[in-house]
């Protein structure tokens, strides 16, 4: 069983893994690859039920094990969803004798969900009824999230367009994954593991993000002694605008890690 990578740059260069979000695959990071691979050997992953992974049916730490083991000690790169993917991806490295260069989350809360001890999350009450829609219209449910994500941006009806351009542009994603990412999102709270994460990390957050707290990033970045940043212009996407300045943010880790 694997998976669908494509791979861009030097292979010589530092891997650097880009891991999408929900509802979404890897070809939304496209444009930004072709920027990345300038200083990156670029893995491009379309994660399990989605895009040329439509078929594949794993679990979030089953597909996290696996990407560790198929790919090269990486800079692991995750989006939204993708950054839980990401930190246990980075976790499973360093089990397996394959220590990460580091970890970069983008709009990536580390409990998306609010419950008693954590304020910084989605409303259950509203997460739930949203995971409930999407059992009756999952395209419906999957277009009003795409809003979500575009709300905040500087060019918020173009990406809107944009985004509602790619989301079926690798074929429907598989419900199974969307319930499954949706279930994901409910339960996962990776504060108890942040601290085990020893490498070097950075918390991206769009300062107009609608999904994600900036608080949320905050307080993780602390957990797992990783670097904060707020990006003034951008939402929930903030490579679509910004990505430039998250290149620089991933670039200066790097080198951070080289100096060590």
């Amino acid at each position: 069983m694997r998976l669908h990578i494509a791979q861009c740059g030097a292979p010589d260069q530092p891997a650097l893994v880009l891991l999408h979000g929900w509802a979404m695959h890897s070809g939304i990071f496209a444009a930004w690859a072709e920027q990345l691979k300038a200083h990156f050997s670029v893995y491009l992953v379309d994660l399990p039920g989605y895009g040329h992974s439509g078929t594949i049916e794993l679990e979030l730490l089953e597909t996290a094990a696996l990407l560790a083991s198929e790919l090269p000690p990486a800079l692991w790169c995750g989006w939204s969803l993708g950054g839980s993917y990401a930190v246990h991806a980075a976790l499973h490295a360093k089990v397996i004798g394959k220590p990460a260069l580091g970890v970069a989350m983008l709009a990536s809360s580390p409990c998306f969900v609010a419950r008693e001890n954590w304020l910084h999350g989605m409303e259950a009450e509203t997460f739930a009824r949203f995971a409930f829609e999407l059992s009756q219209d999952w395209r419906a449910v999957v277009q009003r999230f795409l809003a979500l994500e575009a709300m905040g941006s500087s060019a918020q009806a173009d990406d809107l367009r944009w985004l509602q351009a790619q989301v079926f542009a690798r074929g429907e994603p598989s419900l199974r994954a969307l319930q499954q990412g949706l279930d994901d999102l409910a339960r996962i709270d990776l504060r108890a593991v942040l601290p085990q994460l020893d490498c070097p990390s950075v918390w991206l957050a769009g300062a107009r993000d609608r999904l994600v707290k900036v608080e949320a990033m905050q307080h993780a970045a602390a957990l797992c002694k990783g670097s904060y940043q707020s990006i003034a212009r951008a939402g929930h996407a903030p490579f679509l605008h910004e990505s430039e300045v998250i290149t620089a943010h991933l670039t200066h880790l790097l080198d951070s890690v080289s100096s060590m």
